[in-house]
């Protein structure tokens, strides 16, 4: 899904050639997709663009000329500035953890079998998601996503947007967990919240900032005996990858909707009808993201 959405980025951007920005927004596995396709769109500051290199194919000689003696003077993904990268109930983590798929109601048995079954109804994207897809010569996808590695410049693009934030349902969501969502480790949780922070986003009961944890550092080191059983070593080296760069956490509650155990769908507003009373989520990232983008009637 990665590759497809990649390549279907850059037949957009050479479709439009007045796009100059990009901004992304992923919900659940959508996010984790994103994270793929970044990472194969990524050209780094002096380097030429696949927006460029896309664009030869339909240009005059004199023409490749020019394009390729311009460079970039920033980072970019396929040839735009990268702004926002926000989402929404991703599994950041994979669903290896506990409680990280809640469906299974943090049952021992059920999330030990969960792996080895996965598979046989969602296919590579269930060994993607339990991180059984590796082998003794290379590492899960999703370990391997928090690096830069020859697949893709995974960390390097997440670094180059402006800002970078995880929503997460602190509760409802049968599907994804808090912490998968909100990237933390088990001592990081935090007691939860079910009080909005204001009347407009009423669902909103948490914002934070997370600096950047350098690789290797006593913030990052696992000494407690119970952390290590409930986050083990791939996990922690997810967390890790991902905490290179600063993050703006954002924490939901949909404890007080009608539909609360719709918070999976909630979060994004899936559909009007079922599930409007997410909508001052939507309106908070707006507000807290392109609201200074947005060209408003006078």
């Amino acid at each position: 899904m990665g590759e497809r959405l990649a390549d279907e980025v850059s037949e957009v951007v050479k479709n439009n050639p007045g796009v100059s920005k990009v901004s992304f927004v992923g919900h659940s596995l959508g996010g984790l997709t994103l994270r793929y396709a970044i990472g194969k769109l990524y050209d780094p500051p002096g380097g030429r663009s696949v927006r460029q290199e896309k664009s030869e194919s339909s240009t005059t000689n004199s023409e490749k000329g020019r394009i390729k003696g311009i460079t970039q003077s920033h980072a970019t993904i396929a040839g735009l500035e990268p702004i926002n990268f926000i989402t929404l109930a991703t599994p950041h983590l994979g669903c290896r953890g506990n409680q990280y798929l809640p469906f299974l109601f943090g049952f021992a048995a059920l999330e030990t079998i969960a792996p080895l079954v996965s598979h046989w109804f969602i296919g590579n994207t269930g060994k993607h998601l339990f991180l059984s897809d590796g082998d003794k010569d290379k590492k899960p996808l999703l370990q391997r996503m928090v690096t830069d590695c020859d697949e893709g410049k995974f960390l390097s693009a997440l670094k180059s947007f402006k800002k970078r934030s995880a929503y997460a349902n602190v509760c409802g969501d049968r599907m994804v967990g808090w912490r998968t969502a909100s990237i933390r480790k088990a001592a990081e949780m935090p007691d939860p919240l079910h009080e909005g922070l204001d009347s407009k986003y009423s669902h909103v009961v948490r914002e934070e900032d997370v600096p950047v944890v350098a690789k290797g550092s006593s913030e990052n080191q696992n000494s407690k005996p119970e952390e290590i059983s409930a986050c083990d070593a791939a996990e922690e080296e997810m967390v890790a990858g991902l905490q290179q760069v600063p993050w703006w956490r954002v924490d939901v509650s949909f404890s007080k909707a009608k539909a609360t155990y719709q918070a999976h769908n909630l979060i994004q507003v899936k559909t009007a009808s079922a599930h409007g009373e997410g909508a001052d989520v939507i309106e908070h990232i707006i507000d807290k993201h392109f609201s200074e983008y947005l060209v408003r009637d006078t």
